[in-house]
């Protein structure tokens, strides 16, 4: 059970639980398993994507799906599919706003993602996010691009926060994030916004929405 008194800071995964992107990676591997005359099958393998590196997405796709050609050029085809749809139609995740100010001053925040610095860029300009978590917004290119379930990213944003593990809550929508949480010893919330609860089990609590995780995570005093 989450010790609120002791919490000090708030890891928030970006695609999936701050920024609504995974909608949009699902629509950019349809567009790109159709050209190739291949069905996309989300259920196949959305759980070994979610946290992992565009080189390792795209191997993943090539593997299960039996694609052929440069690794390299897929993942530049795929990122450009989602750069389009990331220019016309990136949001928050519907709730996190409302959350965020809740929460803002009680702990320290920051966004750690698997996201490209490229594609964090452009969520910035669209969402403003540095205007809520300043320079706070971490990427797995900052650890020599180790990707969850490595734990190495949630460390580094302990780290940065000048907060021990034992004091931070990881916000996380995907497997490999809970596991990633769970190998830097951090207590984890898994928020079922990409995939239903039962595939999030590994997580000390599961969240159904924002207003489930603010019943999770309120200050001591906010509730009292």
């Amino acid at each position: 059970m989450l010790e609120r008194s002791k919490l000090e800071a708030l890891i928030f995964d970006g695609e999936g639980v701050v920024i609504d992107t995974e909608p949009l990676w699902d629509e950019a591997q349809r567009r790109l398993l159709e050209r190739r005359g291949i069905e996309y099958d989300r259920a196949k393998v959305k759980h070994l994507l979610a946290g992992k590196s565009a080189a390792e997405g795209v191997a993943i796709l090539q593997r299960e799906f039996q694609i052929k050609g440069d690794s390299e050029a897929l993942a530049a085809e795929r990122e450009a599919e989602v750069r389009a749809l990331m220019a016309r139609n990136v949001r928050l995740v519907p709730g996190f706003e409302d959350f965020f100010e809740r929460i803002r001053g009680r702990y320290k925040t920051c966004i750690a993602t698997s996201m490209t610095r490229d594609l964090i860029a452009l969520a910035d300009v669209r969402l403003h996010l540095s205007t809520l978590f300043g320079d706070r917004i971490f990427s797995i290119a900052d650890v020599g691009n180790r990707s969850k379930p490595d734990p190495a990213l949630f460390l580094y944003a302990a780290k940065k926060l000048g907060a021990p593990p034992s004091r931070c809550v990881v916000i996380e929508d995907s497997p490999n994030g809970i596991e990633a949480a769970s190998r830097a010893n951090m207590y984890c919330v898994g928020l079922a916004t990409t995939f239903p609860g039962e595939v999030l089990t590994g997580a000390n609590e599961i969240a159904f929405s924002f207003e489930d995780l603010w019943r999770l995570l309120a200050p001591v005093e906010a509730v009292a």
